[in-house]
C-alpha cells in the first residue's frame, strides 16, 4: 500500500470536516469528550486552522484514496505539534499513522515533536512510543472516562 500526504486548503474544509467528525465519531462515543473531542468540531474552527500560517494540515491517502489526515503545528523554538491525526475506520491497523508520522518527520524534520493522546487508548500510545516519543509531564482528566497524556520526541 503506497501511502502518501497531500496539503490540504482552505478550499477542503467542508471535506476535511465531514472526515474528522467521522474518524472521531468513535471516540466520542465512548468517552462523551463533548468538550474537547474534533468530531464535535464546527466547520468554522476547521476553517480557521487552515488559515493559520503555523498549521499545515495534510490529507493522508493511501493508494491515491483520502483515508485520514493530521495536523503539524509549529509552536516555537524548533518546536511542532502532531495532532489531531486520524485514520478513518475501515483503513485501521494497517500501519497508515504509522507511515503518515514518517512522512510528516521527513517533511518537517523528526526533532522536537509534541503531542497528546488518551491514555486509556492502549494502540495509541504504543504507537507513538514504538516512533520514538516519551510520555512526559501530568496527565490531564478530561472526564471520569478518560485521561490525556502529553508525548514529546528530540533527539539526544
Amino acid at each position: 500500500m503506497q501511502i502518501e500526504l497531500m496539503r490540504a486548503t482552505v478550499a477542503d474544509a467542508q471535506e476535511l470536516w465531514k472526515m474528522q467528525k467521522e474518524g472521531f465519531a468513535e471516540l466520542l462515543e465512548r468517552y462523551q469528550d463533548v468538550d474537547t473531542n474534533p468530531a464535535c468540531e464546527r466547520l468554522e474552527k476547521v476553517v480557521m486552522r487552515l488559515e493559520q500560517p503555523e498549521t499545515v494540515m495534510y490529507f493522508i491517502l493511501a493508494d491515491g484514496q483520502k483515508v485520514g489526515a493530521v495536523r503539524v503545528r509549529d509552536v516555537g523554538d524548533g518546536w511542532k505539534k502532531l495532532g489531531p491525526l486520524w485514520v478513518m475506520p475501515a483503513w485501521r491497523g494497517q500501519g497508515v499513522a504509522q507511515q503518515a508520522i514518517c512522512l510528516v518527520e521527513d517533511i518537517h524534520g523528526a526533532d522536537k515533536w509534541m503531542l497528546d493522546t488518551i491514555l486509556q487508548e492502549a494502540g495509541n500510545c504504543h504507537l507513538y512510543e514504538k516512533m520514538g516519543y516519551r510520555q512526559t509531564g501530568a496527565p490531564h482528566v478530561v472526564n471520569e472516562r478518560m485521561t490525556l497524556v502529553d508525548y514529546v520526541k528530540e533527539k539526544k
